[in-house]
């Protein structure tokens, strides 16, 4: 077998791009390697880089391939490119950090060598960097939802927007959802934005309530969650063109709104995307040419707090918000509601760095306890993407709410029980305890 070739040099618009471990598969059962991984950004080049053009990215790097774990890099390596720039970025925590800004078709190989499978950008421009010129619609439906429900969300998603008179441009996730992406005036702070994009799901919901929901608690939520949160400071979601890290290396791929109906997110892969971007062009094209306003459905926000409704939970890490209610699970609820809450019995059964060693300890507590398994409904398994401080780790629970209580199995050590944060916050754990 040759030797794998240390380097390779590519020409991208006249910038030298070193290419380093060209050959090393990051794809390994469609037999993708990082050099054709950059040989497909570069195809679709104009289309990837209207998502990331003159935008802080945050760099989520796959260094050995798509199977293995990722890990965030938001500040930028101190070895790079002299023609690579970067913008300075506050965020919630108060901490401060130089993020990569990509503008072209060499800075963007240059990331993609760094195993960057997707691109993540946050929604602001290097030049105004506390207003974003982007509203983010993210559709993720929970487990066991069809693909069909998604596409019928999306198109209640178009109706409301339409409305409002804001223009989407739809897009597959690449996974399982949908995200529409909607250009704005960017006048507005990023709490703004959040609250109308907090507004516009709880006016979905109302339009669909049986397949879309706006709760931010996964054991609340049935079909399609409108993932509001995805508008907070220092949240990013995968940018047009993105290749996700699965199997097939399916994209995240910008559509016309006539093709969601029928669309099949498994007909977009790494394999199809350059023909179809040569032969249709990128139907995201004219985005920027359309910025909206945010003033109706402020207004609407308005008129949801004058009816009792408040501001919906933040992600665990933000500060907690004016307005905001209790930041504790329902089912973890101490009963000191005025409306006493049900709480669910949930137990864990996996936690792992490693999505698909979840899912493998899921079907074993499935083989162990198969007698219950069929009284479970498809939205009882809850499959949670955890953010650490910088890696992802995938926690699985079950709701045991329609299993009869004779039946329901205690909770059991999970299997696998690898959480990457329990050290973290045992450690916090302990310094509390010595501060008191």
């Amino acid at each position: 077998m040759a030797k794998e070739a240390a380097s390779e040099v590519l020409s991208v618009e006249g910038r030298e791009v070193h290419i380093t471990h060209p050959d090393k598969l990051y794809f390994s059962q469609a037999r993708i390697s990082k050099l054709d991984l950059v040989r497909y950004y570069l195809s679709v080049a104009p289309g990837a880089l209207a998502g990331i053009r003159d935008r802080p990215i945050v760099l989520k790097r796959f260094v050995n391939g798509a199977e293995a774990e990722a890990f965030y890099q938001k500040r930028a390596p101190t070895q790079r490119p002299p023609w690579v720039r970067t913008v300075t970025l506050s965020f919630p925590s108060g901490r401060t950090a130089e993020e990569i800004v990509v503008d072209d078709a060499p800075g963007l190989a240059w990331i993609v060598n760094l195993g960057c499978i997707e691109l993540h950008p946050h929604p602001v421009r290097s030049g105004d960097l506390e207003h974003p010129d982007e509203l983010r619609i993210d559709l993720d439906p929970v487990p066991g939802v069809t693909w069909e429900d998604v596409r019928r969300v999306a198109l209640e998603v178009q109706g409301l927007l339409e409305e409002l008179g804001l223009r989407g441009w739809p897009k597959t996730s690449g996974s399982r959802g949908m995200h529409v992406n909607v250009r704005i005036e960017p006048r507005w702070t990023f709490a703004e934005v959040r609250r109308a994009a907090v507004a516009f799901s709880r006016a979905v919901e109302r339009r669909a309530p049986s397949l879309a929901s706006s709760k931010w608690w996964k054991e609340e939520r049935h079909g399609v969650f409108l993932d509001y949160n995805q508008n907070a400071k220092d949240r990013t979601t995968c940018s047009a063109y993105s290749v996700r890290p699965l199997p097939d290396a399916r994209v995240s791929t910008p559509l016309h709104w006539n093709e969601v109906p029928d669309c099949d997110p498994a007909d977009f892969t790494i394999f199809t995307i350059p023909e179809r971007f040569a032969k249709i062009g990128d139907p995201h094209a004219g985005m920027d040419a359309e910025p909206g306003s945010l003033e109706r459905l402020l207004e609407l926000a308005d008129k949801d707090e004058a009816s009792g409704l408040g501001d919906a939970p933040w992600p665990p890490h933000f500060r907690k918000g004016e307005g905001e209610g209790s930041r504790v699970a329902p089912s973890r609820a101490k009963s000191v509601a005025k409306k006493p809450r049900v709480k669910m019995p949930l137990i864990v059964v996996a936690n792992s760095p490693d999505k698909s060693a979840a899912l493998a300890g899921l079907e074993r507590w499935k083989n162990k306890h198969e007698q219950i398994v069929g009284f479970l409904a498809a939205d009882d398994v809850l499959v949670d993407s955890m953010r650490g401080r910088s890696s992802t780790w995938t926690r699985i629970r079950i709701n045991l709410r329609h299993v009869p209580e004779a039946l329901r199995p205690p909770q059991e050590t999970p299997d696998p029980d690898d959480d990457p944060t329990r050290k973290w916050r045992e450690g916090r754990k302990k310094k509390a305890e010595k501060e008191d």
